[in-house]
């Protein structure tokens, strides 16, 4: 028969179990703490560079002496876009082509990075495939862009969203390659061991020590990534499409409409140094929940 202890609780039974919770308490309240200070740290550095990249510009144009007729200041943007009398309809011309330059971009951002992923682990994989696979991705590293551009849209149809999405994969290739690797090569030695003392092979290590462990540099990836995914749409919608900001910098050139050029110019920039801090505050925040380090 079962005998069951009615007793009271002993007093080192009771700190344990109301010990716990506390400590989760503390440590999650730590957690959000150091999330916070991240956060606001990030948005610190950008309202800095935000505001570094305001000055210089505005110095470009007061002190280099170039006709006010070319050069547009902060002012004369902020003038276009919100207090002039035509605001209204110069928001209706500006904001499709910068809708239509994000939407190349992250074309060229989403596969560039899903390639750089793969073409990372089948190289962890195997060393043969590295072998054979990497000297054409220097290649396409060394040669310029603009030579092999007209190759690449004779590929894949002029104005395509392939053409799009192979030449912002150019551009952002590399660099995310080149850190992903770094970051699954830097996996623990004594975590491998582990895995393979239990039976686990090279995908398993793979699966359950390089890639978590590899997290950070793939986000720093990706932030490499933003400036180069926006570049490769510019040059995409240049060359091929024709449309979004790239494809009407030059006619805004062509018929003196400097306005529209500075505003086009600016736009790009802010929202590029947007997408990277963005991308800096969610690396933050899934390391934060992991209980990895951000690296900064």
């Amino acid at each position: 028969m079962d005998v069951i202890d009615t007793s009271p609780a002993t007093p080192a039974a009771s700190h344990v179990g109301t010990a716990d919770p506390i400590a989760v308490a503390r440590l999650r309240a730590e957690r959000r703490r150091g999330l916070r200070r991240t956060l606001l740290r990030s948005l610190g550095n950008a309202g800095i560079t935000l505001l570094v990249l305001l000055l210089l510009w505005q110095a470009i144009v007061s002190l280099t002496g170039i006709s006010p007729y070319i050069a547009k200041g902060p002012l004369d943007v902020w003038t276009f876009l919100v207090t002039a009398p035509k605001a209204e309809a110069n928001r209706a011309q500006m904001f499709p082509l910068v809708g239509q330059t994000l939407l190349d971009a992250w074309i060229g951002f989403v596969v560039g990075m899903i390639v750089a992923i793969v073409l990372a682990i089948a190289f962890s994989l195997s060393k043969a495939i590295e072998a054979g696979v990497m000297p054409l991705v220097l290649l396409l590293r060394t040669i310029p862009l603009v030579s092999i551009a007209p190759v690449i849209i004779l590929v894949t149809g002029r104005g395509t969203p392939a053409s799009v999405a192979v030449i912002g994969t150019v551009v952002v290739l590399f660099p995310a390659l080149a850190n992903v690797l770094f970051g699954l090569s830097r996996a623990s030695q004594q975590s491998l061991d582990v895995v393979h003392v239990f039976g686990g092979g090279r995908f398993t290590a793979l699966r359950k020590v390089n890639l978590p462990g590899a997290l950070p540099s793939v986000f720093a990836a990706a932030r490499v990534s933003v400036p180069g995914a926006v570049t490769g749409a510019l040059l995409a919608e240049w060359l091929s499409t024709g449309t979004g900001i790239g494809g009407s910098i030059l006619k805004f050139n062509a018929q003196a409409q400097f306005a529209q050029l500075w505003t086009s110019i600016a736009l790009i920039t802010l929202i590029t140094l947007v997408l990277y801090n963005l991308v800096q505050i969610v690396e933050n925040i899934v390391l934060a929940r992991m209980g990895m380090a951000a690296g900064r």
